[in-house]
C-alpha cells in the first residue's frame, strides 16, 4: 500500500520508509513516548543483571507488573528463547528489580506490590521474520512483537505482530526447562477466560457490548488478569465479567461524562481494577445502547 503525504493544493508526495540507522535510535523515540505507545511507566535503561543487560525496564500500573522491552535490528534470533531467558532471570532476581524501581521512582514499591504473574517481554524491531512472527503464535506467550517504522514525513507507526492460535505454548514446550519453569509462574490471560466466569445469559451480554464497542474505529480488546479493556490509543472502558453482571469502568475522570439515567457511580477515592473514574453494572435488562453512548463518550476523548 503506497503511503501519501497531502501538501498545499491537494498535492500528493509519496511517503518512503526511512530506516534507522541504530537500535539505539528506536530506544531513544521509545523510552520518551513510552507512556503514549504503551501506557507503561519508565523505571532504566541498560539495567544489568549477572550477564544480562536489559535495553529499557518498564513498569505497566494497571497489572503491577514488570515488562522488559528489547531492541532488535537484525533477525537471526529466537524471540522464544529470549523471552524466556529474561522472564527466568527476572524471576531468580524480584529483589533487584524491585530496589530498581524504588531507586528510580522514589517510591516504595515492595515484593508484594507486584503481580509476577504478569510479567513480560516486548521485542520492538523494524522488521521480523517470517519464523519469528510464527514461534510467537500461541494463544499465552507473555512475549510480545512489535514492528516500529519510520517514514520520510517524520512519523512513525507501531504494529504488534499477534498470533490466532489456540495452542498453549505448555502444549510444545515439554523437556524445555526455562519454559517449563516460568510457565508455572507467569500466566496470560485470554478474553475466554474472563468471559467464562458469567453465566450463559451473561456471556450473552458480554458478547453483545463488545460487537458494540468493536464497530467503533479502531478499537481493540485487551485482557488482562481480572478484567477486558477495550482500547484505541489509549482505553476507553474495562469491563469485569461476573457470575450474573458485568461490571463496566468508563476511562474519563469524574465531571467528564454525561449519564443522565445514572447508571454509573463515582470510584475515584476508593480502590478498583479498572482504568477510569466511573463504575457500573450492565446485565441482560441494562439499554446497551445507553451503555454505549457513555462508553462512546470516552472514546470520543482519548481519539
Amino acid at each position: 500500500m503506497e503511503l501519501y503525504d497531502i501538501k498545499r493544493g491537494d498535492s500528493l508526495e509519496s511517503v518512503k520508509v526511512k530506516q534507522f540507522k541504530f537500535e539505539k535510535d528506536i530506544q531513544n523515540i521509545v523510552e520518551k513516548n513510552l507512556n503514549q505507545l504503551f501506557q507503561l511507566q519508565f523505571i532504566s535503561s541498560e539495567f544489568t543483571i549477572k550477564n544480562f543487560r536489559i535495553d529499557t525496564l518498564s513498569f505497566d500500573k494497571s497489572n503491577k507488573s514488570f515488562v522488559i522491552i528489547e531492541y532488535k535490528k537484525g533477525k537471526s534470533y529466537s524471540v522464544i528463547d529470549q523471552g524466556y531467558s529474561y522472564l527466568s532471570m527476572m524471576l531468580n532476581h524480584k529483589s533487584d528489580f524491585i530496589l530498581e524501581y524504588n531507586e528510580n521512582t522514589s517510591s516504595n514499591l515492595k515484593r508484594g506490590d507486584v503481580d509476577w504473574t504478569q510479567s513480560k517481554v516486548v521485542f520492538i524491531s523494524p522488521n521480523f521474520s517470517t519464523y519469528q512472527k510464527e514461534s510467537i503464535n500461541f494463544k499465552d506467550l507473555p512475549i510480545e512483537l512489535h514492528e516500529i517504522k519510520r517514514f520520510s514525513n517524520n512519523s512513525i507507526i507501531v504494529n504488534q505482530i499477534k498470533g490466532d492460535s489456540s495452542e498453549s505454548v505448555t502444549t510444545v514446550s515439554k523437556g524445555k526447562g526455562v519454559i517449563d519453569k516460568v510457565s508455572k509462574e507467569v500466566k496470560v490471560y485470554s478474553e475466554e477466560d474472563i468471559v467464562n466466569f458469567g453465566e450463559k445469559e451473561i456471556q450473552s451480554v458480554y458478547y453483545s457490548l463488545r460487537s458494540s464497542i468493536l464497530e467503533l474505529e479502531n478499537v481493540e480488546v485487551q485482557p488482562k488478569k481480572i478484567y477486558i479493556g477495550f482500547v484505541t490509543s489509549r482505553n476507553i472502558c474495562s469491563v469485569f465479567v461476573q457470575k450474573k453482571k458485568i461490571k463496566l469502568w468508563i476511562s474519563l475522570k469524574i465531571g467528564e461524562l454525561t449519564d443522565y439515567n445514572n447508571l454509573m457511580r463515582d470510584v475515584s477515592h476508593i480502590g478498583h481494577h479498572g482504568i477510569g473514574d466511573y463504575e457500573g453494572f450492565v446485565d441482560e435488562n441494562t439499554d446497551i445502547d445507553y451503555v454505549m453512548s457513555l462508553i462512546k463518550q470516552s472514546y470520543d476523548k482519548q481519539v
